[in-house]
């Protein structure tokens, strides 16, 4: 066969082969497209957050009324302390009793009657957050609209509100007080610091690596509920929130989260923001996750508390991971030289001087490092044991589902140091405890140490000198 004849050949033969590819597309073509799933198949962002904002007002109402029933949110100031700039620190136990019970009569039972009877006064369960199946971060209002004057910055949940009354709270802006610079007092000058402030109100009296590790802590970075996507919980999408969010001035707003680290979702606890004060001398950090150094805490805000300790939603979110040998470093640094407030009374031992102390509160001192077992946990000078104690609260209640929280004990709780406690309400991992009378009553009970009424007006007393 000639050379031609083949190319001649080749050319059909490939012709054949189109026109049966092109038959076959265009049979391909003519079959029938399977509809598309419509777009709002999925609620959009919209429709959540419409279906949020309508149900907002009766969680709330819900919310106000288990308050309601638990404690009495009186502004009763106390007469005899105020906190360091000087916003009144409430007074009286605050945890209503079942109806013809003493304090007196159930510090005088035992557990398993208390249990058994159901008297296990209900301000002393677990708190629950406002909407606990939905949970995450939320801020005192007072925090969100100096934020939104500073700098723009909207920390508005559209589905929840913080639950607490600001009288109940720690003061804002709380003052700072630095290791390095006893002598200057209140570095605050009374401000809230923020990324548009930091730097003129420090760069005097802080190192270069002191100064950068405080603007990380104000910059903002992308969290769970605060962000940039279509999962959140701001109309506008957000710059995210600050470390000094909720650690004010490296101190506490009293911003409340539910622990990122347990599951299922009814089984988290709340966590009530702990003051950085006094990091310098602990050990362990984070209410119930004993980590191990500031710069562990740092880190794992960042990384796993920020978005409830989900890495997938994270990096759709915009998870923002620190440099451990520069960053978090210098983070820890300067939260390292927060320092606790001035305390008068105290001499370098942590104990009150007899010369410029009260008959009260040297008794009330007695107590606390004899009869009241307080020292065991908390030793001077800073009232801490850098441990770890499990209270084993569930001796007094059956476990219960309480909106959607379903206590059944703590576990191990950190000893918060108590240098400087009555700038700090409320009080427990949780907040549960909204004032230092309302501590001492659950002490007395669970530790059934069976204190009469004027040792715990003692106790108290010494407590405020700290």
């Amino acid at each position: 066969m000639s050379s031609n004849t083949l190319r001649r050949a080749s050319v059909v033969a490939a012709l054949c082969l189109f026109g049966s590819v092109s038959a076959a597309l265009s049979q391909e073509r003519a079959a029938p497209v399977p509809p598309r799933k419509p777009a709002t198949a999925d609620p959009g962002f919209q429709e959540i957050m419409a279906k949020m904002k309508a149900e907002k007002p009766e969680l709330a109402k819900k919310h106000a009324a288990l308050l309601a029933a638990r404690y009495d949110l009186a502004d009763r100031p106390a007469k005899d302390a105020k906190m360091s700039r000087g916003k009144a620190v409430q007074a009286g136990p605050r945890a209503k009793l079942p109806q013809g019970v003493t304090w007196d009569r159930l510090a005088a039972m035992k557990p398993a009657d208390v249990r058994t009877q159901k008297l296990f006064p209900t301000g002393f369960l677990p708190l629950p957050h406002p909407h606990h199946s939905e949970g995450g971060m939320l801020f005192p209002t007072f925090h969100i609209d100096e934020i939104k004057k500073q700098e723009g910055r909207d920390l508005t949940r559209f589905d929840l509100d913080f639950d607490l009354p600001d009288h109940l709270l720690p003061e804002f802006p709380p003052p700072i007080f630095l290791t390095t610079h006893p002598e200057l007092g209140d570095v605050s000058q009374g401000k809230l610091v923020t990324i548009e402030n930091f730097y003129e109100l420090f760069e005097d009296i802080l190192n270069p690596k002191q100064l950068e590790g405080l603007r990380l802590l104000v910059t903002p970075f992308p969290q769970q509920q605060f962000n940039q996507t279509d999962d959140r919980r701001s109309e506008r999408p957000s710059r995210g929130v600050v470390c000094f969010d909720c650690h004010v001035n490296g101190h506490t707003n009293a911003a409340t989260h539910l622990v990122g680290d347990i599951r299922p979702q009814e089984f988290r606890h709340r966590i009530e923001t702990p003051s950085l004060r006094g990091v310098n001398i602990q050990r362990l950090f984070g209410s119930q996750r004993a980590l191990k150094s500031v710069e562990d805490f740092t880190e794992f805000e960042q990384r796993a508390a920020y978005f409830d300790g989900d890495p997938i939603t994270a990096a759709k979110k915009g998870v923002n991971p620190l440099d451990r040998g520069s960053q978090v470093h210098f983070m820890a640094e300067f939260q390292a030289l927060l320092d606790f407030p001035p305390a008068p009374k105290l001499n370098v031992f942590g104990k009150l001087d007899p010369d410029q102390a009260t008959e009260g509160e040297l008794r009330g001192q007695e107590l606390f490092f004899g009869k009241a077992q307080c020292a065991v946990c908390h030793p001077a000078p800073y009232y801490t044991d850098n441990t770890m104690h499990n209270l084993k609260t569930e001796r007094f209640y059956e476990p219960q589902n309480v909106s959607g929280h379903v206590g059944v004990g703590d576990g191990p709780i950190k000893t918060f140091p108590l240098r400087g406690i009555k700038d700090s309400p409320p009080y427990l991992h949780d907040g549960r405890l909204l004032t230092l009378e309302d501590t001492v009553e659950f002490f007395n009970l669970v530790l059934g140490i069976k204190l009469t009424a004027s040792e715990k007006a003692d106790l108290t007393a010494f407590m405020k000198a700290l």
